[in-house]
């Protein structure tokens, strides 16, 4: 019996998705999530609600839910900003 040689790709994730056409919208969906995850987590170490961060955020509980939904992923730099402060926390955006 012969042994028959597998292809071993040497293909990274990041290339697999490009060529699937959807890493722009993998790496949104993945930022959203952490964003969604550190504003939850710092909002149950404060003890806040999901009303009270929408009435520090001057924004409506609809508003906040959509924020919070990675599967939302439109948001803007004004909405992080408010988020993040009413959080106590700033926002930094870099480009890398």
């Amino acid at each position: 019996m012969t042994k028959s040689k597998s292809h071993v790709s040497k293909e990274t994730f990041d290339e697999f998705l490009t060529e699937q056409g959807i890493l722009g919208t993998c790496e949104e969906r993945a930022l959203k999530e952490l964003i969604a995850e550190q504003l939850t987590e710092a909002m149950k170490t404060q003890g806040i609600t999901k009303t009270a961060m929408a009435e520090r955020m001057k924004t409506s509980r609809r508003q906040l839910d959509r924020l919070l939904d990675p599967a939302t992923p439109s948001v803007t730099l004004d909405t992080l900003q408010r988020a993040a402060s009413a959080v106590g926390r700033t926002l930094r955006v870099e480009l890398v």
